[in-house]
């Protein structure tokens, strides 16, 4: 251990880490009374933790660290509980949370209630009805999706006309990689049949090959969002940040991340954090592309400012698979409508350029995290890292492939001989198992989404994470999909690419903590390190793996000091976005939508 602690502590050779000569300082708080996992491997339990300073103070044996209570210690009892290091966010979009949360919720079951056409129709009724958004000029919802459907499509223009002629309608799929305006937002957007298809983006036409269906796919469909957050004023971006920080919370999350930042939003980070700590620390990667300026001082930081900084930058190389925009080596099973059967996705940009930013990212000493879900877009990665690596050397963890969910055996195998970190996303398995095998990949391919197994088997370790707003930031949920990749139906893909529970735990851990560079600091319940803390309702390591995704989050500490503490009566559906958690959130709906109304008013 690299930090150097007050506390004398020695190893005895029982499992448990204890002080040997009690600290001659009072704790600020002692955990007794439940399970305390600590994920390392030379103690991985403890009988009790004491807190002092915003650090972990001691952990041993309930005597031995009661005599650290002084008169103002408070002294927790876990009735049973169980202790663990606090989640680290292997890769998500805190701030876009905070847009999903405000949106209508039209995600299927068991998050949200979306599960066919007349379902999303009536949820964004509802909500364009409610007071403080009816008057501002637009719908927005957020979370549809095609596969979940019961029609098996998305929906068309003409449908969400039904809901609205009058008032633009924008609802963003799950995936956040396509969108479905109606006909009112289509023409304020400059969408007609005369539009041409951006670069690594595509317009979805009718019948007549011309007519837009509504459907945008990638940069076409982030060209008329984006200029959302651009026009947004500081209070209600900074209400969509904290209602994005307050959900990554209730999921027991310590630190965040906002893995595709624009530069408006790391200022409005920023800003707050210097205004105020932020709860949970959050590490941004802007956009490579859009928002070089601040991947600079005194955003771009190897060390959090009040719970902030940047950490690197983002790079995206191709869409999504369930969207069936990922750029693949191999068909897909059944091309989406109106392409060749041999259709495989597309790249969002040519080798040269790719191979042009990660050079870039090397030569700045910039931790770039890429977004690839297609085999293709990996060999796209790969190779311009290895041209990257004959100027600059191999980094430390200066690579991490994000989603990496088709990735080949070969290529987990170059990743091990590069250096490169895979973030992977096995919470596919159960939200989009059955659809990746039925439509998306077939089975054989379907089986080996996320291949942590073949990781494992090359002694790499890796993150396992959310993606959030693609999915709630529920980490029990990423948990559970690590540990059984168990879909909707129950059917189980890639049991070989199964993580034990442990190493599941780890995932979103220790091992998160090392892709972040800060497993010295995070990660772990040891001696030294920051007392970010999750109970949870049930010990994870002996409850029945079928059981992990219903697991509570009790309370999540930062730095010794609650974040979030958990309702006896809460009920889970109180989590879901679509219905306001508080009423700070709620009131930032109306000026949201409000902004995003003017959004549409642009050409292409």
């Amino acid at each position: 251990m690299k930090f150097i602690s007050s506390v004398v502590v020695c190893l005895s050779l029982s499992p448990f880490v204890h002080a040997s000569s009690p600290p001659k300082t009072d704790a600020e708080t002692i955990y007794i009374g439940g399970n305390i996992v600590t994920v390392t491997d030379s103690a991985p339990t403890a009988e009790a933790l004491a807190v002092k300073n915003g650090r972990i103070l001691a952990l041993g044996k309930t005597s031995d660290l009661l005599k650290l209570k002084g008169s103002n210690t408070q002294v927790v009892n876990l009735n049973g509980k169980t202790l663990i290091p606090g989640f680290i966010d292997g890769h998500g979009h805190v701030f876009n949370t905070g847009i999903q949360a405000l949106s209508a919720n039209l995600l299927a079951l068991p998050d949200g209630h979306v599960n066919d056409i007349a379902a999303l129709q009536r949820e964004l009724t509802v909500w364009a009805k409610k007071p403080e958004n009816a008057k501002h000029g637009i719908i927005l919802g957020f979370g549809y999706d095609d596969s979940q459907l019961a029609e098996q499509r998305h929906p068309t223009r003409q449908e969400l006309d039904a809901v609205s002629n009058d008032i633009p309608i924008l609802i963003i799929h799950q995936s956040g990689h396509l969108a479905t305006l109606n006909t009112k937002a289509l023409t304020l957007a400059g969408f007609n049949s005369n539009s041409k298809d951006p670069e690594g983006g595509k317009i979805r036409r009718e019948a007549d090959g011309k007519t837009p269906n509504g459907v945008l796919e990638e940069t076409a469909f982030f060209g008329t969002l984006l200029p959302l957050f651009a026009k947004l004023n500081e209070t209600e971006n900074e209400a969509i940040f904290n209602a994005g920080m307050k959900l990554y919370a209730s999921f027991g999350y310590t630190t965040a991340q906002e893995g595709r930042a624009s530069s408006s939003a790391v200022k409005t980070m920023y800003n707050l954090a210097q205004q105020q700590k932020l709860p949970i620390d959050v590490a941004a990667y802007p956009d490579i592309q859009t928002a070089q300026e601040v991947i600079a001082p005194p955003y771009f930081s190897a060390h959090y400012n009040n719970g902030f900084r940047v950490a690197g930058a983002k790079l995206n190389l191709d869409g999504s698979p369930q969207g069936k925009t990922a750029w693949l080596t191999k068909p897909y099973l059944i091309p989406p409508v109106g392409q060749e059967p041999d259709y495989k996705g597309y790249p969002s940009m040519s080798d040269e350029k790719a191979a042009e930013y990660i050079a870039l990212a090397q030569s700045k000493g910039w931790q770039l995290l890429t977004h690839v879900n297609g085999d293709a877009a990996i060999d796209q990665l790969l190779k311009g890292i290895e041209a990257s690596e004959k100027i600059y050397g191999k980094p430390d963890r200066g690579f991490v492939a994000i989603h990496a969910q088709t990735a080949r055996q070969d290529q987990i195998e170059r990743f091990k001989r590069l250096g490169v970190f895979p973030s992977f996303f096995p919470m596919h398995t159960f939200y989009w198992g059955d659809w990746h095998m039925d439509s998306v990949l077939g089975k054989e391919r379907a089986q080996n989404i996320s291949p942590t197994g073949w990781a494992r088997e090359l002694g790499m370790i890796y993150t396992s994470h959310h993606d959030s707003p693609v999915a709630l930031p529920n980490s029990m949920r990423v948990y559970s999909a690590t540990v059984n990749r168990i879909s909707r139906t129950g059917r189980v893909l890639g049991p070989a690419q199964k993580a034990s529970p442990l190493e599941g735990l780890k995932s979103q851990t220790i091992w998160a903590a090392t892709q972040y560079k800060e497993e010295e600091s995070k990660g772990s319940l040891e001696v030294g390190k920051l007392a970010d803390l999750v109970i949870l309702s049930d010990n994870p390591l002996t409850i029945p793996a079928e059981k992990l995704a219903d697991i509570q989050i009790i309370e999540t500490i930062k730095e010794g000091k609650t974040v979030y503490k958990r309702n006896e009566q809460q009920t889970s559906d109180k989590v879901n976005h679509g219905g306001c958690i508080d009423s700070p959130r709620c009131q930032a709906v109306a000026t949201t939508a409000m902004v995003a109304a003017g959004v549409l008013h642009h050409s292409h």
